[in-house]
């Protein structure tokens, strides 16, 4: 979408102390918020917690860092001095950031809706409080309703769960390998363990993993300036926020191959939403070794998001994958974090919700709410993909191969601090009834209305209508170069050339 495509502006503003904070615990240089200019809407993302400011700074933090390397890569080389004029000016739209933020509600295949969650997903009484289950995949369903030893008829469910204590199902579950919370206050998150480890942590970890060479950045052209162009990706996540990650650096120019092991079973429309600009292959990494160590001899970056550790088992630590690849950046994603109690369990946005006390802020008359987003998983996402390019621009003066490493947990900490720091101010109260609604609900995702945001294109899979990335910069790409295939129908080797998009912004 160009300037002149774009609906009335709201007001307009600075970058803001959330984008500020992002950015500094990316590691940026605080001189370039300059460049960043904001569309403020008040009437986006409506929430008790300031959704609204931590989706601006995530979206803004990750068009910035896009921003960055594109000006490392057309400007002349200035070793050791990061570019400062030349960085394109970025424009952060709350309606954009709205609406892609629930990009998974606005998907529309050949007109037909995807359905988000099952109805084993969500909010059930027990006998001292609430749990929350997620059950959206066969696996995780059946080991849900083996530890509660009933069948899967609701009422059944619930009858069982009003039977126990929450702390009880939370446990038994979880030994099952299934997936429930018990609903904390954000107090008693505050005073668990595994709360205290993550808060102990910066919202973006980074680290180096050796000292290979300083990478050498290729120049890129600036119709339209793809920060990313010729970077190899492998792409080994699932579900929602590192899908997101990787779908933003596809629309950066990435060439990006995600791989899934065969025997797990995908969502499709879920995989439909997050896969723009990819190309999806299926590998059974232990069968599949030698096409494996192929891939990843000639990756830039990795990125994962299976429950920590369970791919060290495969030999694909960070520090594993370096030895074998130097000079890569490991991405690494997690819902609890890689450390503390909870550090080696499943977890999914609305499971954090619901644990740290925001699913408490956010309800009313006793009932456990929502955030109007999967805004943990969508936030995450994008501070992860900004964390993977400031971490290549950072190679390129100091060499090195670089982990960085994020958690839902950690980012609905900053979320529950944001709201600590501004108590009232002018949060926008949820609307009547909205702590109750599902988290497959409609809700408006923009100021007017969220079609400003939506496009739509034929594919392989039939009409699409979708979300627009938010991500603008002066010059950057409007909209992805390849549009979602089917899961697993890609060979698993890499792209003959580079990903291009055809569309500039301006």
């Amino acid at each position: 979408m160009t300037d002149t495509d774009r609906p009335s502006p709201g007001s307009f503003a600075g970058p803001g102390p959330g984008l500020t904070a992002a950015w500094s615990s990316l590691g940026g240089d605080p001189a370039l918020l300059a460049r960043v200019t904001t569309v403020e809407r008040s009437e986006a993302l409506p929430a008790r917690l300031p959704v609204r400011e931590v989706a601006r700074a995530c979206v803004g933090a990750c068009a910035l860092a896009a921003a960055e390397l594109g000006a490392r890569r057309t400007g002349p080389a200035r070793p050791g001095r990061p570019p400062g004029p030349g960085v394109s000016a970025v424009r952060v739209d709350d309606g954009a950031v709205a609406a892609a933020f629930v990009s998974e509600r606005h998907l529309l295949v050949d007109g037909r809706a995807p359905v988000s969650f099952a109805p084993l997903s969500r909010f059930w009484r027990t006998a001292d409080g609430w749990v929350r289950t997620h059950a959206n995949y066969p696996h995780h369903r059946a080991r849900l309703l083996a530890a509660l030893g009933t069948s899967d008829d609701p009422e059944k469910v619930a009858a069982a769960l009003a039977e126990r204590s929450a702390a009880e199902v939370e446990e038994t579950v979880y030994a099952a390998g299934g997936l429930a919370v018990a609903l904390r206050t954000p107090a008693e998150w505050a005073a668990h363990e595994q709360a205290a480890t993550v808060a102990r942590r910066p919202l973006v970890e980074r680290g180096w993993l050796d000292s290979a060479p300083a990478r050498t950045l290729t120049p890129v052209d600036r119709d339209p300036l793809l920060p990313a162009a010729g970077l190899r990706v492998l792409d080994l996540t699932r579900v929602v926020a590192g899908p997101v990650a990787t779908r933003t650096l596809a629309l950066l120019g990435a060439d990006v191959l995600r791989l899934d092991p065969p025997g797990l079973p995908e969502l499709s429309d879920q995989h439909t939403d997050t896969g723009f600009g990819k190309r999806s292959a299926l590998l059974d990494l232990p069968a599949g070794r030698d096409t494996f160590e192929e891939l990843l001899a000639a990756a830039d970056v990795v990125v994962t998001g299976y429950r920590p550790g369970s791919l060290d088992r495969l030999g694909l630590s960070p520090e594993a994958l370096a030895e074998r690849r130097p000079g890569v950046v490991v991405a690494q994603l997690s819902a609890w974090g890689a450390y503390g109690p909870w550090g080696g369990r499943r977890g999914f946005d609305s499971l954090v919700q619901a644990a740290t006390g925001i699913a408490v802020s956010e309800g009313s008359a006793g009932r456990p709410g929502a955030l109007p987003a999967q805004a943990l998983d969508h936030g995450t996402g994008y501070l992860l993909a900004a964390a993977v390019l400031r971490a290549l621009a950072e190679q390129a003066d100091e060499g090195g191969s670089r982990l960085v490493r994020l958690a839902l947990a950690r980012t609905a900490a900053w979320l529950l601090e944001g709201a600590a720091r501004a108590p009232g101010g002018d949060r926008t109260a949820a609307a009547p009834g909205h702590a109750s609604a599902s988290a497959s609900t409609p809700v408006p995702a923009a100021g007017g209305s969220a079609a400003d945001w939506l496009t739509e294109t034929d594919s392989a899979l039939g009409r699409l209508r979708h979300a627009r990335s938010p991500v603008s910069f002066t010059g950057g790409p409007r909209d992805w170069g390849r549009l979602p295939g089917p899961w697993g129908a890609d060979a698993a080797r890499w792209g003959t050339g580079p990903v291009t998009s055809s569309r500039p912004g301006r």
